[in-house]
């Protein structure tokens, strides 16, 4: 590999063959690792406030009894002329990823605005690509117990892995099943040859083949057979017949969904698009309680899923009107993550997952019509192939040098002004080391030059709305959180004056 083609940031292996405890990392994951840029790193960055306090030394105990039983957390990523490797890291020291961190409250700065923009600064900070690239801060002291920061690159995992690995470090948390070691050290991972090719590469060609096979000579007479099967009951064709038109409409479909994602359109100009800065800055609400939530959802038929991005369209758009943009007519287009991995292999880390572009309504005014209207836009991407679509994407992007990787990315993230996704989580309170997880959150990262990052996440029996933007793009995101709540108490309210389903209106 070239001088100019080393990649800064990442730490490069020699020339030689991987030893023997080296493992090959996924193609998708060899994308995310790469796709740090100037203004957005591939990190997902989450923070759990418990109470009582917490010492240092009892967290990095629990971390090395339990994070560390997941190799990953063991490994440094390091890039090679045939993509990347997981390699032990032969000088681990728990001292340099559980750390102590401050505060340093600013005149005039509360304690929780001092979090938040110690948030937002770690979102900005590298990781160091000589170590495994994690790392936790703990605020030993924050009000009245502690505050831990985690950071963790996105090539070790997704939302829903991440997620479910976090949780083993609670008290109580399950260890990680036994897994099958490797025969060879350049094995790929299972998951990334197996999975790929029969979930993503055979149906994008054989389905394909078939929509464009039915095409061609003899589908008139094969249609005509369909059209009257009682004049050919016994015709050797007819089954056949029947299930190659079914991997056609399947295989017609996979084409639209590429056509689609290809062509999509840009969307509505807003403050939140344009060039960012680099600075990162992170907003929380309050929960919301996850039960009056759902009585909104059966209310209006609508899921969970539908009534909080409409909440979080109305929020973003009563923002822009507060900024002198009027959203009246205007749509912005996310990005929302589409899990496609059954959720109890989820402690096998790496990512896999799909993008789905969601068109989010911010001009709709009326608090019931924007949820319809959310309601909408999720069916038409039930069924779509555009999540698988998204995936294999990214797997094709790992194996390209890395600025053919950035100008494929860069097509997402120029039809694209927020990534946003929703991630369900226990319904209990947990503890960590007997102090009690009150109230977490975490931010996703975003790619190319998109600076807008909303997370929702449910907990304990409340949802938290989250947000991390680029201080260029959106130097308040506070403002958009402190409209979250209002938006669903108005949609809670309108919900409740309308006659329900199966309700008799005199």
């Amino acid at each position: 590999m070239d001088d100019a083609q080393r990649e800064p940031g990442v730490e490069h292996a020699p020339r030689t063959e991987p030893g023997p405890r080296a493992e090959r990392m996924s193609r998708v994951d060899t994308a995310w690792l790469r796709m740090d840029n100037d203004v957005n790193l591939m990190m997902i960055v989450g923070i759990w406030l418990l109470t009582p306090a917490l010492a240092l030394q009892a967290l990095r105990t629990r971390i090395a009894h339990k994070l560390l039983q997941y190799d990953r957390f063991r490994q440094k990523a390091v890039v090679d002329a045939m993509g990347a490797h997981w390699m032990p890291d032969e000088d681990f020291d728990i001292g340099h990823h559980v750390v102590p961190a401050a505060l340093g409250a600013q005149p005039g700065e509360s304690e929780r605005q001092a979090l938040q923009r110690l948030c937002g600064e770690l979102a900005a900070q590298p990781l160091d690509h000589a170590r495994p690239l994690w790392q936790f801060h703990l605020v030993e002291h924050y009000d009245g117990g502690s505050a831990m920061i985690a950071r963790v690159h996105h090539c070790i995992g997704d939302g829903i892995a991440l997620t479910s690995v976090m949780l083993s470090i609670a008290d109580g948390g399950a260890d990680p099943p036994r897994r099958r070691r490797k025969t060879r050290p350049d094995e790929p991972p299972a998951e990334d040859h197996d999975w790929l090719s029969d979930a993503v590469l055979k149906p994008l060609t054989e389905l394909t083949v078939k929509a464009i096979g039915l095409t061609g000579q003899g589908v008139g007479k094969s249609m005509e057979m369909l059209s009257h099967p009682r004049a050919h009951p016994n015709h050797p064709l007819m089954g056949s017949l029947e299930t190659a038109l079914t991997g056609a409409r399947t295989g017609l479909k996979v084409l639209n969904d590429v056509a689609a994602l290809a062509l999509m359109p840009d969307d509505s100009p807003t403050l939140l698009k344009g060039k960012p800065c680099g600075r990162k800055l992170v907003a929380w609400s309050e929960p919301v309680s996850l039960e009056h939530v759902k009585t909104v959802g059966k209310g209006l038929s609508c899921t969970v899923n539908d009534v909080l991005l409409s909440c979080a369209a109305g929020a973003i758009g009563q923002y822009l009107m507060g900024r002198g943009q009027d959203p009246a007519g205007k749509e912005i287009r996310a990005m929302v993550p589409v899990n496609l991995r059954p959720v109890e292999e989820a402690w096998k880390l790496g990512n896999r997952f799909g993008l789905a572009p969601l068109v989010l309504p911010i001009g709709i005014a009326n608090p019931v019509e924007r949820v319809y209207a959310v309601r909408q836009r999720m069916e038409e991407l039930k069924g779509s192939y555009q999540p698988l679509l998204a995936f294999a994407v990214l797997s094709v992007s790992g194996l390209f040098i890395k600025p053919i990787q950035d100008m494929v990315l860069g097509l997402f993230a120029k039809k694209t002004t927020a990534v946003m996704t929703n991630v369900p989580g226990p319904g209990r309170l947990l503890t960590l080391c007997g102090s009690t997880l009150r109230q977490n959150m975490f931010w996703v990262p975003a790619s190319g030059d998109v600076g807008v990052g909303v997370s929702i996440l449910s907990y304990g029996g409340g949802v938290q709305f989250g947000l991390i933007t680029d201080q260029q793009l959106c130097p308040d995101p506070q403002a958009i959180i402190d409209r979250f709540e209002p938006e669903f108490e108005r949609l809670l309210w309108l919900t409740l004056m309308l006659p329900w389903p199966g309700q008799d209106i005199d």
